[in-house]
């Protein structure tokens, strides 16, 4: 910029400053072509300001390949004129995969670790949440289009139990 210009890079520097300008930091964004997309989006976020009566609403999710990380050492405690401290090196003790729901109406979050992150992990998180819910009300679980979401044997078990049925699974 500077060399086309003509200008020095600190004189380019301050104009973009003063604008508020940082051309190094980038944000993608993606736009559906989901012709349904709209109304889609309309549910979810009708779902989180009103939930229906009688019913829950989970916003779930899944984040998968935690490492479960130990220090070779104990750190030294934070004390006045020194930060913290702790060693550079850690044992591996595997990876985990954290399921998570958020219940929008109460804020509590519903966490379960597993070992692998499949289809049955996800069906047994779901009847996690079954449980959790009272029999009369109707179960609503707001999750991402993820293949483990969608697999035969979830789409088979939400059949089996209506009060969830069309709730969680991917439209």
């Amino acid at each position: 910029m500077a060399n086309a210009s003509g200008l020095s890079e600190s004189t380019i520097g301050r104009i973009w400053r003063s604008h508020g300008l940082k051309p190094h930091r980038v944000e993608a964004f993606k736009l559906s072509n989901d012709p349904r997309f709209a109304g889609k989006l309309e549910d979810i976020v009708g779902l989180h300001l009103n939930p229906p009566e009688n019913a829950v609403v989970f916003s779930a999710d899944e984040k998968s390949q935690i490492q479960a990380l130990d220090r070779t050492q104990p750190g030294l405690p934070i004390k006045k004129g020194r930060a913290g401290t702790m060693t550079h090196d850690y044992k591996r003790h595997g990876t985990t995969t954290l399921f998570a729901a958020l219940n929008v109406l109460t804020g509590v979050v519903t966490g379960r670790c597993k070992a692998r992150h499949t289809h049955a992990e996800w069906l047994a998180f779901l009847k996690t949440l079954e449980r959790q819910v009272p029999k009369y009300k109707a179960v609503h679980v707001v999750c991402d289009n993820y293949a483990t979401h969608k697999h035969p044997a979830v789409r088979e078990w939400l059949a089996d139990h209506p009060r969830l049925a069309g709730s969680a699974g991917p439209r």
